[in-house]
């Protein structure tokens, strides 16, 4: 069980921070902050730099933090919350990626929460510090803190 859990961390940690890194850099075929800001306000989102500077700032920080394995229930909750946002806006184009629908996007939140769910496993920050096996109340927190916030994200700075 350990094994897979770090797998699972580890795999979809990194490729989360890395959307984070493109969003505000040019690094890993980032479009740097001005490329990111472009895509969120062709989204519909209001203060755009703003808005990819947060948004790669959560990426960067809760796929990082999935990975070492470190307060994994904040670290689903960010993931789900940045994920969240992204679903919504790839929403209308249906479920399947090949027709840039909502498929990936619905993964990671789905990751997160089972993350959140079942800890990082031994062979992690948290099983370092003690904290390898969170309660199992912590999921509906970080659900409720990750898909909730995300939605309040999207009312919040998306134009009508």
């Amino acid at each position: 069980m350990n094994t897979g859990l770090l797998l699972l961390r580890v795999v979809a940690g990194l490729l989360i921070a890395g959307h984070g890194v493109q969003k505000v850099s040019f690094r890993l075929g980032g479009s740097g902050l001005a490329g990111g800001t472009a895509e969120f306000r062709g989204d519909g989102f209001r203060g755009g730099r703003l808005t990819a500077l947060a948004a790669g700032g959560t990426q960067i920080g809760a796929g990082l933090m999935l990975a070492l394995g470190l307060l994994t229930p904040l670290a689903g909750a960010g993931v789900m919350g940045v994920m969240t946002v992204a679903l919504t806006v790839k929403w209308p184009h249906g479920l399947w990626v090949q027709h840039d629908g909502y498929e990936y996007p619905l993964v990671l939140v789905v990751i997160g929460a089972v993350l959140a769910a079942t800890g990082p496993g031994q062979w992690s920050l948290d099983g370092a510090l003690g904290l390898a096996h969170w309660p199992l109340w912590w999921l509906p927190v970080a659900v409720v803190a990750g898909v909730g916030g995300g939605l309040a994200t999207r009312l919040a700075l998306h134009r009508a």
